[in-house]
């Protein structure tokens, strides 16, 4: 069982009990660095830091519900080219780690050096809707998470983003620390796991006191169910939507080829894409032709082609964090259809992206017994 140590929380704030825990991480010398988001001045959004003076994480809130970019993105730029020479600890979301697992996998990300610190996550508001939130209800970290605890539905977490309530990994799976929420009464004191020897040698760093976990199990268990539901309800839904070519063209019609879906997409890290080459670019005459031959031609083209593409390079590593889909500026429902065809692709691999560094990626592992039925016989 990984250790387990508790963390005193004062006045029943657990934002300000986290940004006292990370700045002793800095006093005790188990970190030179931290990327972790810190609130706007404005307090309407947080935005991924990377903070190398403590006195920075005045501003630390990690359980703002909000998640405006996925920290996995911004680990990839500043370890990609070269690992970290000094201690980074990385604060980060369950999703963001998993994708951050996958880019690992992909040699996107350098994780020597990087101690991954991440915390039960009850899931996050779109950047405008937390912007609205934020002004009118004060909804910071504190007040999101006394909602949590009160089980008040008519507060502001009911208007969570589909992709995290329907979200069944919403706890840490592959990390050095976990910060235990689930199952605690974290107004009094929140829960730190260590998961790998880093992290335990972090812990017996911070000289706290073991405990034991309260209830986290049980709690993970009616969360994870509950989300289930709500995820098996939306396939359902999205199926009978999509069932035939007409319909599925429908609902992509909109895309105007943005790509910002994938520029935004924490597991499409290509720094070459065929649909920003010349590949799609025609000829006016080839135009012409098209639309003469049909009546009329829509334009952009290939952008349903565009989506198929994505789904088949990056279905088996997608982690469902939804951003995909915020950033459709026509409301284009990607995120549904790319957890849709995760969730049907993943387990013909038995892959859960994320779950394990040495796990290997199912389409870079040839198995002579893989899909005997099939093909031919």
């Amino acid at each position: 069982m990984a250790k387990t140590v508790g963390f005193s929380v004062s006045d029943g704030s657990v934002t300000a009990a986290l940004r006292q825990l990370f700045k002793q991480l800095f006093e005790k010398k188990l970190v030179d660095a931290m990327l972790v988001p810190l609130e706007l001045p404005s307090r309407e959004n947080v935005v991924q830091s990377l903070v190398m003076r403590p006195e920075a994480l005045d501003a630390a809130n990690p359980l703002a519900p909000v998640l405006p970019v996925s920290t996995a993105s911004i680990i990839s730029k500043i370890t990609k080219q070269a690992p970290s020479a000094q201690k980074m600890a990385v604060v980060a979301r369950p999703c963001e780690m998993r994708a951050i697992i996958e880019l690992a996998k992909l040699k996107q990300v350098s994780l020597d050096n990087i101690l991954r610190i991440s915390v039960d996550c009850y899931g996050t508001y779109s950047v405008p809707e937390y912007k609205e939130f934020a002004k009118s209800a004060g909804v910071t970290g504190d007040e999101f998470m006394k909602g949590v605890k009160s089980g008040e539905t008519d507060r502001p977490e009911a208007a969570l983003r589909e992709a995290c309530r329907v979200c069944e990994y919403p706890y840490p799976l592959n990390v050095d620390i976990t910060i235990g929420l689930f199952g605690t009464d974290f107004t009094k004191e929140i829960s730190l796991m260590a998961n790998s020897a880093a992290g335990e040698a972090v812990l017996n760093g911070l000289g706290l006191a073991e405990v034991s976990g309260g209830n986290r199990q049980a709690a993970i268990d009616k969360l994870v169910a509950e989300r289930t539901r709500q995820r098996d309800e939306v396939f359902a839904d999205t199926l009978a939507e999509s069932k035939g070519l007409e319909k599925l063209t429908s609902i992509f019609a909109p895309c105007i080829g943005c790509h910002n879906c994938r520029d935004v997409c924490p597991v499409c890290y290509c720094r070459e894409c065929v649909f920003d080459s010349d590949t799609f670019c025609f000829e006016a005459d080839r135009y012409l032709s098209w639309a003469s031959r049909k009546g009329a031609l829509r334009v952009p083209t290939d952008t349903l082609l565009f989506h198929l593409t994505r789904m088949n390079h990056m279905g088996t590593s997608c982690v469902g964090c939804g951003l995909c889909q915020e950033a459709c500026p026509n409301d284009v429902p990607v995120f549904r259809f790319f957890r849709l065809i995760g969730a049907q692709v993943q387990p013909l691999f038995e892959y859960v992206p994320g779950r394990d560094i040495e796990e290997p990626l199912p389409l870079t592992t040839f198995k002579e017994d893989e899909f005997e039925k099939v093909g031919f016989e």
